[in-house]
């Protein structure tokens, strides 16, 4: 069994959401990559989504560009990203952490080659945003074959084919694009998740995380009422690079934010969390 299965297994068991920030490697610098990740479990983290670095991520909103453009100024590749988990899992041997980033990096670097280094370092899974699911069969079946997890996102426009051939190729855990457009947008409307989320558990029994477009606890809280996972990146890197600007303790402004997410959502209601299940 996977670390991402065993991980929303037991927040099954305990009644609990998930909790999944995202971050750029090497931002806000390469020599906190690790003790970062380390703060965010600290803080609450259930997953680790460990962003590539990449030039043109068209699925992103100008927080998340702005932070691949510092890590890309700092020389971030991708082979600093797989050894980063691994310096990573040499004290933290339980919470997943799951690659995401775009095909060109991983095209550069091999697929083969980072199939087999991927596993090797520590990675649980991956999220190639631009990888579309009818083109990822080989893929997805190279990952499977090594024990990790293909994770696809699923958008408000996406149709039920989509969904049968995500819930196929997919593991882990779906990534549901909570609204129209990149990252970091606004005009979040949990009725309209909640509604869509019901619609993909007709063809998955994959944990549903949600994304894009969650910015604070009680955006946070109301996804959570029909999601398995909240994931939060913008507003996580909007905290630390404000931090970073005024030289502030960019770690603990990060454990902060992440911790009051965290509180709001483990105090939900046991029955608003059963009734969403």
């Amino acid at each position: 069994m996977s670390r991402i299965q065993q991980t929303f297994d037991r927040l099954a068991r305990q009644g609990k959401t998930g909790l999944i920030p995202y971050v750029t490697a090497g931002d806000p610098g390469r020599e906190s990559v690790v003790r970062l990740m380390h703060t965010l479990v600290k803080s609450g983290a259930d997953v680790i989504e460990l962003g590539v670095p990449f030039s043109d991520p068209m699925a992103d909103g100008p927080v998340i560009q702005r932070s691949s453009e510092r890590a890309l100024a700092r020389h971030v590749t991708l082979s600093d990203c797989l050894d980063w988990v691994r310096e990573f899992r040499t004290s933290d041997a339980a919470t997943p952490v799951v690659l995401m980033g775009y095909a060109n990096p991983v095209e550069r670097f091999g697929v083969a080659r980072f199939v087999v280094e991927a596993k090797e370092a520590g990675v649980d899974g991956t999220i190639v945003v631009d990888y579309p699911p009818e083109e990822c069969e080989e893929f997805s079946a190279a990952l499977k074959s090594r024990g990790l997890d293909p994770i696809f996102l699923l958008a408000p426009t996406s149709t039920e084919s989509r969904m049968r051939d995500v819930a196929r190729l997919g593991a882990g855990y779906l990534y549901y694009v909570s609204l129209r457009g990149v990252t970091g947008a606004g005009h979040l409307d949990p009725a309209a998740v909640s509604e869509r989320v019901d619609q993909i558990r007709r063809f998955t029994s994959m944990p549903i995380g949600v994304g894009f477009g969650i910015s604070d606890a009680q955006a946070a809280v109301a996804v959570a009422s029909s999601a398995d996972a909240v994931v939060i990146g913008s507003a996580l890197i909007r905290i630390m690079e404000d931090a970073s600007r005024v030289g502030a303790d960019v770690l603990q402004a990060a454990a902060d934010f992440l911790s009051g997410i965290r509180i709001a959502l483990d105090g939900m209601p046991q029955k608003i969390r059963s009734e969403a299940a």
